[in-house]
């Protein structure tokens, strides 16, 4: 077996087209985290020392079949753009067993860390301490279609939205979408809501990393649809109510910045932009928005599929993956005592840690 491993800024293009070959060959693929462009935008947003590098397997003719992205650090590796990257997987062709233990080795990594693979990845399978589900909205049939099944699964979510839509509209004014807005002020609005979501709930700053402004930026621009990221806001009146910025890639819209004017949250403006993003994909080349992973209400009422996702570690014996085992171990233990708040806060402070060690 052949593993090359190149910088992502210097995947060939051939390289990039069977990745994206492999990509379309299997559905569960279809997230625009799996995607080349996803590395390489890390990659430059990271700058040179960033570390993002993918091992390639080959197959038995010599031709690029399995791709695995990380960010390295020393022996260690994480997913690229982690804490900000909501899939992760070994990206191959069906024809093809891809082995990652083999392509991290290549790489010179002896423990990966991982937080959003996709369970039935089959090269982690067992690797993972713990998993939540992605919750995922399907419009195959369009967006009428998957009214009339939410409906007819007894789930009166969009029924609901429905009537905050007409009680807005008359109390407040006239609700209005709009697509891949480049509006400068409402995507500055809307970090500003994240910012002061991430403050009053006591978690890390993310903006104030300058790699991950630029990769946001970066996207904002892009407005290919292949991949690229989009700015979808509602306006009620003339003030804006709620933005989403989420990444677009192959058929499907990632949610990943979703935040709301609270003056506004009687009315559920982010499940009405939700309903409009929905509604849009109609006329657009996507089929599916990935609502991520996250146990909300409103998440389980509009999605009409789900993927497991896991967090754990893939490592070869050596001091830094009996460092991880050990923490795990504390964490599994605390968890398993009637200790309330007091059984979370190991996986807190590992959750804390690994979205340092990401930013860093």
């Amino acid at each position: 077996m052949k593993i090359d491993v190149v910088p992502a800024l210097e995947l060939s293009p051939e390289a990039c087209e069977s990745w994206s070959a492999a990509q379309a060959s299997d559905p569960r693929f279809d997230s625009p985290f799996l995607s080349p462009h996803w590395a390489r935008a890390v990659a430059q947003a990271q700058g040179p020392a960033s570390g993002v590098r993918v091992a390639i397997q080959r197959d038995a003719a010599g031709e690029a079949a399995a791709f695995l992205a990380v960010r390295q650090r020393g022996a260690t590796a994480m997913p690229p753009g982690a804490p900000m990257c909501d899939y992760q997987a070994v990206v191959a062709r069906q024809d093809v067993t891809a082995d990652p233990r083999a392509m991290l080795r290549a790489m010179g990594v002896s423990r990966y860390d991982f937080c959003h693979m996709q369970a039935d990845d089959p090269g982690f399978r067992g690797h993972g301490r713990g998993q939540c589900t992605s919750w995922i909205v399907e419009l195959g049939d369009g967006y009428a279609a998957y009214e009339a099944e939410r409906r007819a699964a007894g789930i009166g979510v969009l029924k609901d939205i429905d009537k905050k839509r007409r009680k807005v509209e008359r109390e407040v004014g006239p609700a209005r979408f709009t697509a891949l807005s480049d509006s400068r002020a409402d995507f500055e609005q809307l970090i500003a809501w994240k910012r002061a979501q991430l403050a009053a709930t006591g978690q890390t700053d993310l903006f104030k990393t300058p790699w991950v402004m630029r990769l946001i930026e970066t996207l904002r621009e892009v407005r290919d649809p292949a991949f690229g990221g989009g700015l979808y806001t509602l306006h009620l009146g003339d003030e804006l109510a709620a933005a989403h910025f989420h990444l677009r890639g192959g058929g499907t819209i990632h949610g990943w910045l979703i935040a709301h004017d609270p003056r506004f949250e009687r009315y559920s403006p982010g499940l009405l932009l939700f309903q409009d993003i929905l509604r849009g994909l109609d006329a657009s080349p996507y089929k599916r928005l990935d609502l991520g992973a996250g146990d909300y209400r409103f998440k389980r009422e509009l999605s009409n599929r789900q993927q497991m996702v896991t967090f754990g570690f893939l490592g070869a014996p050596s001091v830094s993956t009996l460092a991880r085992q050990a923490a795990y171990s504390v964490r599994e233990v605390a968890e398993s005592l009637p200790l309330g708040p007091v059984s979370a806060l190991p996986g807190k402070a590992m959750r804390r840690l690994d979205v340092l060690r990401g930013l860093g």
